[in-house]
C-alpha cells in the first residue's frame, strides 16, 4: 500500500538516511545543499521535495534503491513503494548496464564520479539523457561504505 508521501520523509530511518545523504554530499563537493544547522527532520523534509532528482541504494550483490525523492519518483514515473523495490540496474536499459556498472565500480574505488551523462528509461519506457550526475559512496559512523547515492539536476527527454 502507498505510504502518504507527506508521511516519508518523517520516518526515523528517512530522516537518519537524508542526514547522511546531506552530510556526505557536503563531504565529497564541499558544498552543502541546505544549512547543516536545521533540524534532522526539515533536512529530510527538504531532500524530499528537492527540485532536483536524489536516489540512492544499498550494497546488495544486485543492489535495490533504498531512496528516492519525489522529482526522482516523477522522473521514472513510479511511487515510493515501487522505486524502493526496484534493482538499480532495472533503471537503465539492458544494453547500457555494462556502461553503468562501470559507473558504480569508479565511484566504488574513488569515493566518487562527477559530470557522468547516461540514458535512463522510466517505468512507463520513457527514455531521457541524465546529465551531471554525481555518484558516491555513502558511509555509515564508521566510515564503512553501506551504499551509494547520485544526484542531478539536468535530464533531457529523448
Amino acid at each position: 500500500m502507498q505510504k502518504n508521501i507527506n508521511d516519508i520523509w518523517l520516518q526515523p530511518n528517512i530522516v537518519e538516511h537524508s542526514e547522511r545523504v546531506v552530510k556526505s554530499y557536503a563531504t565529497i563537493t564541499g558544498c552543502n545543499l541546505f544549512d547543516l544547522g536545521y533540524s534532522r527532520e526539515y533536512l529530510s523534509y527538504l531532500l524530499y521535495h528537492a527540485p532536483y532528482v536524489v536516489v540512492s541504494h544499498g550494497i546488495e550483490e544486485d543492489p535495490i534503491f533504498n531512496y528516492a525523492n519525489l522529482t526522482a519518483q516523477q522522473l521514472w514515473q513510479l511511487d515510493w513503494e515501487q522505486f524502493t523495490q526496484l534493482p538499480s540496474r532495472a533503471t537503465a536499459e539492458p544494453e547500457r548496464a555494462e556502461d553503468r556498472q562501470q559507473l558504480l565500480d569508479a565511484a566504488t574505488v574513488n569515493g566518487y564520479i562527477d559530470n557522468y551523462e547516461g540514458i535512463r528509461i522510466s517505468a512507463n519506457q520513457k527514455r531521457f539523457k541524465i546529465q551531471k550526475v554525481l555518484l558516491w559512496n555513502l558511509p555509515n559512523e564508521k566510515n564503512e561504505k553501506i551504499g551509494q547515492a547520485a544526484l542531478f539536476r539536468n535530464w533531457t527527454n529523448i
